[in-house]
């Protein structure tokens, strides 16, 4: 047998790009076998990035009622829990009550119905208990198996805790004992209670998350949980990720003689008036005779293909430039399965390196443009009329993860569209960015090297 051979598990796309763009594996001490759900075009795509041996296709999975009713009730009871811990209501809107067909408002109303009853953590645990027994009882379950015991890995890697198969896939790792590592994917998850997976180590990327896994999920020993970093900024620390200037501002159609403002679109659900907030923008920078200093550049959820920018493109387009992030949707069926490409990196790099200051709701990217000291600037105010009544950034900034900031003066809050112009040009505290990055990030640049010491692929 091989020796280091290692099962790669990428729930989503955006694995990839975290640790086959990083170099987190490289196929000189290990045995690489991508274990996967993508189409043979992405799998080959993917086969020139690393020197995988073998690529093994995932069987089809297919969640039970059982299945979904624990995982479901698990969910909705953690989010209770997480709420007495943190005093914090907002950590329900994780819950999702919307359901179109009468048979999903009945199921989650029973959910709804039983949670009260299950508000003792040691409830919770047998329910876990249950979840486990009954993933094992899939036939999902054997067919994996059957797999792990050709193949015998040494390991098996996941990018995401979330993975709804991948809690089977690990379920199985255990029996045969087979060593297994996920990933905390992002600074958010862990009050949404969404950790499927039950591994043996998990990796997360910040003294601050640890803390969390620990409020959260008390029954998970810390000498499992490790911190390492997140290698997704470790791309900002090299030159080459850097467009030529020409070149950048010529495909854009930017003009180099005026500063350029980022604004990054969310989801539809997480920020449904982004185009209403862009547009504000644009007409703040006309009615003060700012649109001879500066341009935006939109750079939209890479997942939001739902076209609902466009009248406001074509309403300033002499004022508003798009870069359309460059990702891989070719075959996929699901958003989850898509994936950036390598270009895409470059560009993000370059979006954020010569851009002046970012602009969105609560955005992730506030770090990305930290990493060359740019400003970020949340919005603070809701539309008049509103694209969805049950939805105000005054829910969004209260969610657990923006608890994490030292001060708030880490970003430019933008209160009303009167104040955009004024905000465009505010003051930046780049020492309390720094401190809320270095909370979150910890030590990011060196996340590849500790994910491959704790890995034991040194």
């Amino acid at each position: 047998m091989p020796k280091n051979k290692i099962f790669l598990l990428f729930p989503d796309g955006v694995g990839i790009r975290n640790y086959l763009y990083t170099d987190v594996f490289n196929a000189n001490h290990q045995d690489l076998v991508l274990f996967h759900n993508f189409d043979n075009e992405t799998v080959a795509s993917v086969k020139e990035m690393v020197q995988i041996q073998k690529a093994i296709a995932v069987p089809k999975y297919q969640e039970s009622l059982q299945e979904k009713f624990l995982r479901e009730l698990i969910s909705l009871s953690r989010l209770h829990y997480n709420v007495r811990q943190t005093n914090n209501q907002s950590i329900l809107t994780s819950w999702k009550k919307a359901h179109k067909t009468f048979s999903k408002k009945a199921f989650y109303s029973s959910i709804e119905a039983l949670a009260p009853f299950f508000k003792k953590y040691n409830t919770i645990l047998k329910l876990e208990k249950k979840y486990q027994k009954a993933i094992r009882k899939n036939p999902f379950y054997e067919e994996v198996k059957t797999i792990l015991k050709q193949e015998q890995p040494e390991k098996i890697f996941c990018s995401h805790q979330r993975g709804l198969q991948c809690a089977t896939v690990f379920a199985a790792a255990q029996e045969l004992g087979i060593e297994t590592t996920t990933v905390i994917y992002s600074w958010d998850n862990l009050p949404k209670a969404r950790l499927a997976l039950r591994a043996d180590n998990y990796l997360v990327w910040s003294d601050y998350m640890k803390e969390e896994m620990k409020l959260y999920y008390p029954e998970i020993p810390s000498s499992k949980v490790h911190v390492t970093g997140t290698p997704q900024f470790q791309c900002y620390q090299s030159e080459e990720y850097i467009i030529d200037k020409d070149v950048f501002f010529q495909s854009y159609g930017l003009d180099s003689n005026k500063k350029i403002i980022c604004y990054s679109g969310d989801d539809v659900k997480t920020s449904p008036d982004d185009p209403k907030y862009l547009n504000d923008i644009a007409e703040a920078l006309i009615a003060s005779g700012l649109e001879n200093d500066y341009q935006i550049l939109l750079r939209r959820c890479p997942v939001d293909l739902s076209g609902r920018f466009d009248e406001v493109l074509k309403k300033h387009k002499t004022i508003i430039k798009e870069a359309a992030p460059l990702w891989l949707f070719k075959n996929a069926k699901d958003w989850s399965m898509v994936y950036p490409s390598q270009k895409d990196v470059a560009l993000l790099v370059s979006t954020a390196f010569y851009s002046d200051v970012v602009v969105n709701v609560g955005s992730t990217m506030a770090f990305d443009f930290a990493m060359f000291e740019k400003p970020c600037i949340f919005i603070n105010y809701d539309q008049k009329s509103k694209k969805e009544e049950n939805w105000s950034v005054e829910t969004i900034y209260q969610y657990q993860h923006f608890r994490s900031m030292p001060s708030k003066d880490a970003v430019v809050w933008l209160n009303s569209p009167d104040d955009i112009c004024d905000r465009i040009r505010a003051p930046f505290n780049s020492i309390a960015m720094n401190q809320w990055k270095d909370v979150i990030l910890s030590d990011y640049k060196n996340a590849s090297k500790k994910i491959r010491e704790q890995l034991k692929l040194e």
